[in-house]
């Protein structure tokens, strides 16, 4: 059975072109004009569409993240789901922009005081033969090298039904649901595993990678950490409640909690019982649809 090892590295910006010497004397460059405060107003708000906001880290004098080494292990080559895989997406380029999204939508920029990224090192995505859709581990060396285990079996059996079109996001989707667990934080490991994964998911929700069947509902006993996609709309309503960074506080209030306990965590943060948070969710979706579901 043929295997496959790609290590990638996110390269480095590459060093400035020293410019040839030339016997023309160099003309002064003029000085560029005052920008108006219109522009000045347009280029601050550049990149707040969808799963954007203004602190995008895109200016080169402020601090970067800094970016973990990617790998990719490929366990079967012959696989019908590496096939599908390697023929959807560009596997270097989806992992670095992916860890960016992660980075910026849980802890905004690298300058910013009030978060704080985890030190992640290397991610090696590994592609094989198992059941499930994927999972997320550390790895024997120490917890800041993780490794994010692909189902070649469910890319191969549940990607036919997807249209083609569709292919590269659910790929997208599913790796970047499991890079939030390489660079979440979780009360060392006693917070609930509904939001956790409901935290995994409202970020894939944020960068435009919702499948289809997605859709906010409720039903009469759900709970608020039920998980994934449900507990991600709960979380993207506080967003929207409490105001943008509301999810990142969350994060950063998972780090400097030693052992979660959900009374003090919620009021703490944002004045209120996570129940009744969650009733109030719960009765603005039944608002908009006009009807509950029970």
């Amino acid at each position: 059975m043929p295997t496959m090892t790609i290590r990638s590295q996110i390269p480095t910006e590459p060093s400035p072109a020293v410019a040839a010497p030339s016997a023309v004397p160099a003309q002064p460059t003029p000085e560029p004009a005052p920008a108006s405060q219109e522009e000045e107003h347009d280029r601050d708000h550049q990149g707040q569409g969808k799963g954007k906001d203004k602190y995008d880290d895109h200016d080169r004098d402020t601090p970067k993240f800094p970016h973990p080494k990617l790998r990719l292990e490929i366990r079967d080559l012959d696989h019908p789901g590496t096939v599908k895989f390697l023929g959807a997406v560009n596997a270097s380029t989806l992992l670095s922009d992916a860890v960016k999204n992660v980075q910026r939508l849980l802890y905004r920029s690298a300058a910013d005081k009030h978060t704080t990224c985890p030190p992640t090192r290397s991610v090696t995505v590994i592609l094989r033969d198992m059941g499930g859709v994927a999972y997320t581990t550390g790895t024997d060396l120490d917890p800041d090298h993780k490794e994010i285990h692909f189902s070649l079996s469910y890319i191969a059996s549940h990607i036919p039904s997807t249209p083609p079109s569709r292919l590269p996001a659910e790929l997208i989707g599913v790796l970047t649901h499991e890079l939030v667990h390489c660079y979440q934080w979780d009360a060392h490991g006693t917070a609930p595993g509904g939001l956790t994964e409901g935290i995994a998911d409202w970020v894939r929700l944020n960068c435009d990678l919702s499948p289809p069947h997605w859709k906010r509902e409720v039903k009469i006993d759900d709970p608020w950490d039920k998980g994934y996609q449900h507990t991600a709309y709960f979380l993207q309503h506080l967003e929207e409640s409490f105001g943008e960074g509301t999810v990142r506080r969350i994060n950063e209030g998972l780090r400097s909690t030693r052992e979660y306990e959900a009374t003090g965590f919620w009021v703490r943060l944002l004045g209120k019982e996570v129940e009744e948070l969650w009733g109030e969710y719960c009765g603005s979706v039944r608002d908009e649809d006009g009807k509950g579901t029970a």
